[in-house]
């Protein structure tokens, strides 16, 4: 299922998923300088750190640290993370008007294909990007439901970027060892059984491709 990019940017703000790069390549705008930081914002973390060097990685916590945190599942019930010990994450913040929602797609085929062996997928929704997340969390839910089929677990729309980031997504982009801000939406974090963060990959990387399977997959042959 191939949705089309609803971008909404704010003034000054332009949606940098695959599609609407493609878009504004045809229309001429390709060569932009603002085009070319974007292709470069939506590498992975790997073509970053060529960019950046290590200074991204600067800062790791304890592996379990991610442990300590609470969240809110879609339904209002609070989550404790320390309840998924022992198992591999794709941590992902999502949304449902861009050009890479239909990975949601992909990461449900992703979740059952693994869920068996222990691999949970955490979906996050957050507006910050092109407010391209503009629902309430009972829409989102149902949005997700309806045209994708989503059985993982879905969480209440959080702030992963800027002014109130949510602890965990403060975490994530400052202390997980793969640091950086968020994007754009569906970034994603690998965390191993043991609670380390181990992998980062940007939003253009589909959830089936080879680079994150093989990296779950190695995960999940690690024990707990």
């Amino acid at each position: 299922m191939d949705l089309p990019a609803l971008s909404r940017p704010r003034p000054g703000e332009t949606c940098l998923c695959r599609k609407c790069l493609e878009r504004e390549a045809k229309t001429g705008a390709g060569t932009s300088v603002k085009m070319r930081l974007g292709k470069l914002v939506f590498g992975t973390r790997e073509r970053l750190r060529r960019i950046k060097g290590k200074i991204m990685d600067t800062k790791t916590a304890a592996a379990g640290k991610l442990y300590d945190f609470e969240v809110t599942l879609n339904d209002g019930k609070v989550r404790k993370l320390s309840d998924y010990r022992g198992q591999v994450l794709l941590i992902v913040n999502t949304a449902s008007e861009c050009g890479f929602t239909p990975q949601y797609e992909g990461l449900e085929a992703l979740y059952r294909k693994y869920q068996d062996r222990g691999l949970r997928v955490l979906g996050f929704p957050a507006n910050e990007f092109g407010a391209q997340e503009p629902g309430t969390d009972s829409q989102i839910k149902a949005f997700c439901v309806k045209n994708f089929g989503v059985t993982f677990d879905l969480f209440a729309k959080i702030v992963v970027k800027g002014k109130g980031i949510h602890p965990l997504y403060e975490f994530l982009t400052t202390e997980s060892g793969h640091n950086g801000p968020i994007p754009w939406n569906f970034a994603k974090f690998v965390v191993a059984r043991d609670g380390r963060v181990a992998e980062r990959f940007g939003p253009d990387t589909e959830p089936l491709d080879a680079k994150l399977t093989s990296v779950i997959e190695r995960l999940l042959q690690e024990k707990p």
